[in-house]
């Protein structure tokens, strides 16, 4: 297909998306009926529901919304991990004409209440009796809210019912109105409110992105035309779906007809991909830097450190080969099959053996991750959006893949780079405005077109890649800008044993860090080199962990400008928490509350200025 033609393919695929999410899942439930539509764990096994079986769960929990009460546009919150539940009362809630309001599990009772009350949620479904607890704590404040509905265990009473009860009484309501539910979807339209979700936020008070249907209705018909996604592809979805990322691929799914295997619990992923199989997953950038660590330090010494160095220099030799759409020849062909053979079968085995691809967004990958997955033989696409632009804004494309970038803007939508460097996006998936924030509203969109707050540049091909956000570049007293996420990305890549790095230096003569330990990584570091110790922290003051770090903190240094490089670093006592508010809970460091909390510490890395 030359690029006219594709060209009209997308636009005719765009042009055809349904007016609703309740509608696009009609579309793919009279498309698909009986193939397989999601996999969960039930009772420690792998159970399967059809796309029809997921339109009758659904139409069951849209019902028991519209008997208590809900309707168009009122807003439905769900505070919940990532679980088949989640999954069912988020369309349920769409489907009902209402809109989902998304409430992170690990938010605090000032933010759970914040957000409740300023979307004004009239119904919550919470996952457990703690999160029943934290509702009903601000409950005087809460004068919207009429019902929760408590995913597992048995509620308490008062306002509080089971996610069974609310399904009996859809029954009943279906019963007594068979087409209520198709009534509704048909009067949703592409302007209505789908979805509110409230920006976890480096700083200030969180705010409500008003995402309408037609924002996710186009990212599955964008995605779909981007032709990378197909019907029989697995996906297995861990992802936070209080995201938008998360968000974004139920539209996804449901456009293009996938399977998804829905868990959440991250400490089982991997075992989980061995037994399930995906054929993609999408996923923030710690994980895949933990994977690679993971790899490291499980051959850090002996014969084994040796192989798997020497299959990785031939995977590395081969990678700009591949990435051309080539193949080795001669030798090194012959070394590329003995290099998987003896390393490379064994790392794609561990992540089920059929990943066409991962996708990496939420935060910037690092791009010696990305040539390290790939000189393995396992491709992570980066791509790029926000909340406001209803994510999936940019991606990589598979067959074309340039490492560094994002990629190219999605089809539909648009892209410009302003005077001073910062990504202006414009398209259906952008945010129809900040919930009861009119004045943000117009701060962030420049003559129609969306202000990122992210610093970019496009390359010769149109691929967008991000420099750094805009408010966090920091400025040296010498007057050189610094992107952090550089510094940081790069201290990363040099160290399995490092799991988070906040860069410092706003004002001050030179860049310093603070560097939290990976607990695991460093515990089988410190097991193997006979040291005693109690916790991570301890550690964090043996002489030998110093100095091993500081050798990594120097190799990176030799990859950064001079006036990047760190010149003192500290261990903070321990990995930055989401409960603590040191980072958000997609994994971004809330950098002005970290530099708070550890203002001493900082200080005391300049005390020889």
């Amino acid at each position: 297909m030359d690029l006219a033609d594709h060209t009209d393919r997308a636009a005719e695929i765009l042009a055809s998306r349904p007016s609703s999410m309740g509608a696009m899942l009609l579309e793919q439930v009279a498309a698909s009926g009986e193939r397989e539509a999601f996999r969960h764990l039930q009772d420690g096994r792998w159970v399967s529901l059809t796309w029809s079986d997921t339109r009758d769960a659904v139409f069951e929990i849209a019902a028991g919304l519209l008997a208590v009460g809900v309707e168009l546009e009122d807003r439905v919150a769900i505070a919940s991990g990532t679980r088949i539940e989640w999954v069912l009362a988020d369309l349920a809630i769409m489907s009902a004409g209402a809109a989902t309001t998304t409430v992170y599990p690990t938010t605090q009772h000032e933010d759970v209440a914040f957000i409740l009350g300023d979307s004004g949620a009239r119904v919550v479904f919470a996952e457990d009796q703690s999160q029943v607890d934290k509702i009903e704590a601000h409950a005087d404040e809460l004068t919207d809210l009429e019902t929760i509905v408590q995913i597992s265990g048995t509620p308490r009473g008062g306002r509080t019912i089971s996610l069974d009860e609310l399904r009996s009484r859809g029954r009943q309501r279906l019963a007594e109105h068979p087409g209520c539910v198709e009534d509704v979807i048909a009067r949703t339209g592409p302007d209505h409110l789908a979805t509110l979700i409230y920006t976890s936020g480096t700083t200030g008070t969180p705010k409500g992105v008003r995402l309408v249907h037609d924002c996710l209705t186009y990212e599955g018909a964008a995605v779909e035309a981007y032709d990378i996604i197909y019907r029989d592809d697995l996906q297995y979805l861990w992802l936070p779906l209080s995201h938008v990322f998360g968000k974004a691929l139920l539209a996804i799914q449901l456009r293009i007809g996938f399977a998804s295997a829905v868990e959440g619990d991250i400490d089982s992923l991997v075992e989980n991909l061995g037994v399930v199989q995906p054929t993609f997953m999408c996923g923030a950038p710690r994980i895949f830097e933990k994977v690679r660590a993971r790899v490291m330090t499980s051959a850090s010494s002996g014969p084994k450190k040796r192989i798997v160095s020497w299959a990785f220099s031939v995977g590395r030799r081969t990678s700009p080969l591949r990435l051309a759409g080539g193949r080795p020849k001669g030798l090194l062909a012959a070394q590329q099959a003995l290099a998987e053979r003896l390393v490379f079968s064994a790392i794609k085995a561990r992540m089920g053996g059929k990943i066409r691809f991962f996708v990496s967004g939420s935060a910037g990958l690092n791009r010696e991750v990305q040539e390290w997955f790939h000189a393995a033989g396992l491709l992570v696409l980066e791509g790029y959006g926000l909340t406001e632009t209803s994510a999936a804004t940019f991606v990589n494309n598979p067959r074309a893949t340039r490492f560094g970038t994002v990629g190219p803007v999605m089809p539909g939508s648009e892209v410009k780079i302003a005077d001073d460097g910062e990504v202006m996006i414009k398209g259906p998936g952008v945010m129809r405005g900040y919930h009861h924030l009119p004045e943000a509203t117009e701060e962030a969109f420049v003559d129609g077109w969306f202000a990122t707050g992210d610093l970019g540049e496009l390359d010769d091909h149109g691929y967008l890649k991000i420099t750094d956000r805009k408010k966090d570049l920091i400025k040296t007293s010498g007057g050189k800008y610094v992107a952090p996420s550089e510094v940081e990305g790069v201290i990363k890549a040099a160290s399995p044993y490092v799991s988070q790095v906040v860069a410092h230096g706003e004002g001050r003569k030179y860049i310093s860090a603070l560097i939290a330990l990976d607990p695991q990584a460093i515990a089988e570091w410190a097991d193997g080199q006979g040291l005693s110790y109690g916790s991570t922290e301890d550690l964090t003051r043996a002489p030998e962990v110093r100095a091993l770090i500081d050798g990594h903190v120097q190799a990176a240094n030799r990859k950064l400008e001079r006036w990047e490089t760190v010149k003192r670093w500290a261990f903070l006592p321990g990995e930055l928490d989401v409960e603590n508010g040191e980072v958000t809970p997609s994994l971004k460091v809330r950098r002005a509350e970290v530099e708070r909390r550890y203002r001493d510490l900082l200080d005391s890395l300049y005390d020889l200025d």
